[in-house]
């Protein structure tokens, strides 16, 4: 008679209960709070007060100079020579989570903050999508589909059937996107997706994501002070982009530097005052885009 073979249950591996995540939690808690106990650890993750014991252990043995214990206190306290072991401790990671908080985002449970400053946002208005189109969207990008739909762009007076194959998805800083090859006029397009209707699954279709040869190449952008900003001005300028020898540099896909430029006002570079302009182009580089 064989023997029933038991087939085990395959192993729960979230990121949020392991260990990795928990040291991560004490270096976020230390580096933004200042202070941390077994209790709050004990209560995000719900373990056991002898492995939050064990877990501060662990952390005293990566990073012994970051932290010491205040006996009257009963809590672990930030030392001033304090650094931070993980990248999840960044001002970025910090600031971004406030904000997605008070906007509703993210909840307490999703969030390594403690204590909570006031905290402000200016609101825009909001770009409803619909679920369904969300849905079915994603569905063609995961199975390289196309999609029928109907879209309102802005230099038709009328929605358009149009055929698409998405590829990506693009944020602008206002409003989302899909990154798509448009059958209709046989070139890579950016469309909003709030502007779609009446979408369906088409065959599959190799999108041809490798040729898309904006969406694939990154331009490299290289700010400076305004030149008829004064001195003082320049270096708040400086300060606010963290700016080193008056230049700060980074990248941006092709396809997306439309949007970048116009974030910075630098779509139309002569329409505002130096106030308002605040940054402009290494000449080098606006010449070299140009060409």
């Amino acid at each position: 008679m064989r023997t029933k073979k038991t087939v085990s249950e395959p192993q729960k591996t979230s990121s949020k209960w392991g260990p990795d995540r928990r040291l991560e939690f004490i270096d976020f808690r230390l580096r933004w709070d200042g202070r941390l106990n077994r209790a709050d650890l004990v209560a995000f993750f719900g373990i056991s007060v002898p492995q939050a014991s064990l877990d501060i252990a662990k952390y005293l043995e990566l990073a012994p100079a970051n932290l010491v214990y205040d006996r009257s206190a009963r809590v672990y306290l930030a030392t001033s020579e304090f650094k931070p072991v993980y990248d999840t401790s960044s001002p970025s990671r910090l600031l971004n989570e406030l904000l997605a908080h008070v906007a509703g985002v993210i909840g307490n449970e999703s969030s390594f903050i403690g204590w909570r400053p006031p905290v402000g946002f200016v609101p825009t208005p909001g770009r409803t999508l619909s679920p369904d189109t969300l849905a079915v969207l994603l569905r063609a990008v995961r199975e390289s589909r196309a999609v029928e739909l109907v879209y309102q762009s802005m230099s038709a007076e009328k929605p358009e059937p149009r055929v698409i194959s998405p590829h990506a998805f693009a944020y602008d800083g206002f409003r989302w996107h899909v990154r798509a090859f448009c059958h209709k006029h046989q070139v890579f397009r950016d469309f909003v997706i709030a502007r779609m209707s009446g979408l369906t699954l088409g065959e599959s279709t190799p999108t041809g994501a490798e040729l898309d040869i904006e969406w694939n190449t990154e331009v490299g952008l290289e700010l400076a002070p305004h030149p008829g900003l004064s001195t003082a001005q320049k270096r708040s300028v400086e300060l606010d982009y963290g700016m080193t020898d008056g230049a700060v540099t980074f990248k941006c896909r092709k396809a997306l530097l439309f949007y970048a430029l116009r974030h910075l006002h630098l779509d139309r570079p002569d329409s505002g005052t130096p106030e308002q302009q605040q940054v402009v182009l290494r000449p080098e580089i606006a010449q070299r885009d140009k060409s």
